[in-house]
């Protein structure tokens, strides 16, 4: 029997030609929109409510690491054929691999709970319908699109709707009223030696680079042909592009929100921060919601379900049958089933889901590091890290270090002296 379509995508023009590069920035600008999940565009609205241009530097330094993250790990998977869970277990011990597990668990589990609620919340906005009606079918469709339909399909489809979210840099256009006040903002931005800043430098970093994207581009490569080209510089920079100027668009559009109290904004008053877009403003914040949150979730199941059973030792993939990975599919039906049955109690999404770019954020120190570590075994990959990955990576894993120790110095430790 035939096995299951893959759900990372081919390429879509087989034959190389001169249309290709055009393609693949096309592809790659649909990619960027719909990989800035709810999370991310939630976290960025709440930091940039309440610090302003003052945390849109995280966003630019991003770019050179997302790039360097998406060439390592998609060379890591393409060489090794293994994902990263499962190389860090053989590669250094099963009980790293299970506390990395654990880890990614706790993070994504998080977040679908969070995106799940966030696509409802932007079902309701539309509807304007109780958000719990939607949690069961929801849940229902993202099961269906991972164990039975072609998922690849689906959620390009879905993801196109994820290009609402482009709105955030037609109103930011709108929101800016001096651009040398922008560019002194973030580029000479005001440091706070606060916990609450600390966090939100953190949650911002993590929104763009969270754990499921790593376990994502290295598990998925297997599934692959060698055949296909996975790697389609094109596309994954104008992804990388689009993802963070939508990210920095929305941080400079919610600092001119005006707000109470940030930390306790939910879906429906982030909705508000375009509403000086018209009545139509809210009605697009949903609409992008809606796209990228239907390409989150399932990678987030698949991802949470990859690491869990690599660091198992279970087979695992989507393009297998159901009973030629049973534990992997069985991970991605109970991880849903208690998703809505949390969900059904009522959560502060954009509160949850902020907290958990944080954990993102945390997380991302280890996972970073095992890259580095991988990219240069040459027991796992055919070439080593080129020097600018080297140099990114560094970076990232050193200043991602030092914010975390700096928030769990200023939030907990600080104040007792």
């Amino acid at each position: 029997m035939a096995h299951r379509p893959y759900l990372t995508s081919p390429p879509l023009l087989p034959n190389p030609g001169p249309h290709r590069p055009l393609a693949a920035f096309v592809r790659g600008v649909v990619a960027g929109a719909a990989d800035l999940d709810p999370a991310a565009v939630l976290t960025a609205t709440v930091a940039g409510a309440t610090f302003g241009y003052s945390v849109g530097w995280v966003v630019l330094l991003s770019i050179p690491v997302l790039w360097s993250v998406f060439s390592v790990s998609s060379r890591i998977g393409r060489d090794s054929r293994k994902g990263l869970v499962e190389l860090v277990r053989e590669q250094y011990g099963r009980s790293a691999a299970l506390v990395l597990a654990l880890g990614i668990f706790g993070v994504n589990f998080v977040m679908i709970i969070g995106d799940l609620v966030a696509v409802s919340d932007a079902l309701s906005i539309v509807t304007n319908q109780w958000r719990a009606y939607f949690l069961v079918p929801l849940a229902f469709l993202v099961w269906y699109m991972l164990i039975v339909g072609n998922a690849r399909k689906s959620m390009e489809r879905l993801g196109l709707l994820s290009l609402f979210l482009i709105s955030y840099v037609v109103a930011a256009c709108f929101t800016i009223h001096s651009p040398v006040a922008l560019a002194r903002g973030i580029l000479l931005p005001h440091f706070e030696a606060s916990s609450a800043y600390s966090m939100a430098v953190i949650a911002v970093f993590g929104s763009l680079l969270t754990p499921d994207v790593i376990i994502w581009q290295t598990s998925s490569k297997r599934e692959i042909p060698r055949t296909l080209d996975p790697v389609h510089d094109t596309e994954s920079h104008a992804g990388t592009f689009v993802a963070t100027l939508i990210s920095l668009s929305a941080i400079v559009v919610a600092a001119s929100f005006h707000v109470a109290d940030p930390g306790l904004m939910t879906t429906r008053s982030a909705s508000q921060s375009l509403a000086f877009l018209g009545s139509a403003g809210p009605l697009l914040f949903a609409l992008g919601i809606l796209g990228s949150g239907m390409v989150a979730l399932p990678l987030l199941a698949a991802s949470l379900s990859f690491s869990i059973s690599e660091a198992a030792g279970w087979a695992s993939g989507l393009n297998k049958e159901p009973w030629e990975a049973r534990y992997f599919y069985i991970v991605i039906s109970s991880i849903l089933v208690v998703s809505v049955v949390i969900s059904l109690f009522g959560v502060n999404t954009v509160h949850l889901l902020y907290w958990s770019q944080v954990g993102a954020g945390a997380l991302v120190v280890p996972i970073l590091g095992f890259l580095l570590l991988l990219g240069r075994n040459r027991r796992v990959v055919h070439t080593s890290n080129r020097p600018f990955d080297e140099f990114c990576l560094s970076f990232a894993i050193l200043a991602m270090f030092i914010a975390n120790v700096l928030f769990v110095w200023t939030a907990w430790i600080g104040p007792h002296f």
